[in-house]
């Protein structure tokens, strides 16, 4: 089966050009959208998409670059549509998501948990999960910031997409060697990165790791760094990607 990826946005957390970084894979007639950022439902909107159109959500991480969108999501669904969207999330959000993000937003009588808005379908980490036929993911933590997790999601064994994830040789190196064969890596382009991979890091790499490497959650300034990433290529938001 093939598997294909549109970013709805390339961007980082404060690009105000590309959109915050947030993509949807489609498989098998299967709509998965990875993280829905403050910027998500315009940017949806803008590419003819409407969230009944998506299958289900998984989500990373709760900074609100990729979660952001999620009330107008859970609105949009129960009101509009009147049904509720299937939510991933590893099983250690469930609880912050709701409490640190969305029940502000989300509370009205008697509508006061989170599985009243969403199919809450939480995730083991560590563990190949199929989310629908030909699909498959595993979550792995990764570093981003201290004491707040954060998972990046490995999918079918060949496809590793970071969240928000600081450099990891270690990580990717051993991924590759897993069989890994397309990473789609976060990238800040000023150094240092702190709490994102910087693009002097990602230089760093081993030829072979940059091949597979495509550059995504950049800043507006991504167009001066062309031709400037060594053997790593930039992913352009809106296009579609073929994931072999």
């Amino acid at each position: 089966m093939v598997m294909n990826i549109k970013m709805i946005g390339t961007g980082s957390a404060f690009a105000k050009k590309y959109d915050n970084n947030n993509g949807l894979i489609e498989i098998n007639g299967f709509r998965l959208l990875v993280d829905c950022g403050i910027t998500l439902p315009k940017a949806l909107h803008q590419q003819g998409i409407s969230f009944q159109d998506l299958d289900a959500v998984l989500i990373s991480h709760i900074h609100g670059d990729h979660v952001g969108g999620l009330e107008e999501y859970a609105f949009q669904m129960m009101f509009k549509y009147n049904r509720k969207p299937v939510l991933y999330i590893a099983e250690t959000l469930v609880e912050p998501l709701w409490e640190q993000t969305l029940r502000g937003g989300l509370t009205q009588e008697p509508l006061e948990r989170l599985d009243d808005f969403f199919d809450v379908r939480p995730l083991e980490p560590n563990k190949d999960i199929e989310l629908h036929e030909g699909l498959k993911v595993k979550l792995l933590q990764t570093k981003h910031i201290e004491n707040k997790p954060s998972y990046s999601f490995l999918f079918n064994q060949n496809f590793f997409y970071t969240a928000d994830m600081r450099f990891d040789p270690v990580l990717l190196q051993q991924l590759v060697d897993e069989g890994v064969t397309t990473i789609y890596h976060d990238c800040q382009l000023e150094a240092p990165g702190v709490v994102h991979a910087s693009l002097e890091e990602l230089l760093s790499l081993p030829e072979e790791i940059q091949r597979k490497t495509w550059l995504m959650h950049y800043g507006d300034a991504i167009e001066q760094y062309k031709g400037h990433t060594g053997a790593m290529r930039i992913v352009e938001q809106h296009k579609t990607y073929e994931i072999k």
